[in-house]
């Protein structure tokens, strides 16, 4: 029998948290796993309709019933790991909506086990 794969993005209380004023504040969002470029390596979070989508783009899952994507190549070299969405104290991303609040998403990760990433493969098998 083979194991249910494990999500490959979940959230933290404080996230989901934040998420919800978010969502009330602006409607719909979405986040992107930013590439390292202007704002490092954080998770990015727009309202639902400012963000155009690529081929190029990974859905991950959503958290907080809002939408989780990651750029196929960065994808490449976290496919072994579960993203952790959380938030801390700081300044969010310059694009991002949490920005000038005081606090910040943060990508927290852990590698999945053996049996979680054969059941993720068995998933992903066409």
């Amino acid at each position: 029998m083979t194991a249910s794969p494990p999500l490959r993005v979940t959230a933290t209380p404080a996230a989901l948290a934040l998420i919800e004023t978010l969502v009330a504040e602006t409607g719909p969002i979405l986040f992107h796993q930013s590439g390292g470029c202007c704002d490092g390596s954080s998770p990015m979070c727009y309202p639902r309709d400012d963000l155009i989508i690529g081929d190029q783009d990974v859905f991950l899952g959503e958290i907080g019933g809002h939408p989780f994507y990651i750029g196929r190549a960065q994808f490449e070299y976290w496919r072994h790991t579960q993203l952790i969405i959380d938030v801390v104290e700081g300044r969010g991303g310059m694009f991002s909506l949490e920005n000038s609040r005081g606090v910040r998403f943060l990508t927290r990760s852990r590698i999945f086990t053996d049996a979680e990433s054969a059941a993720l493969e068995a998933q992903d098998a066409p």
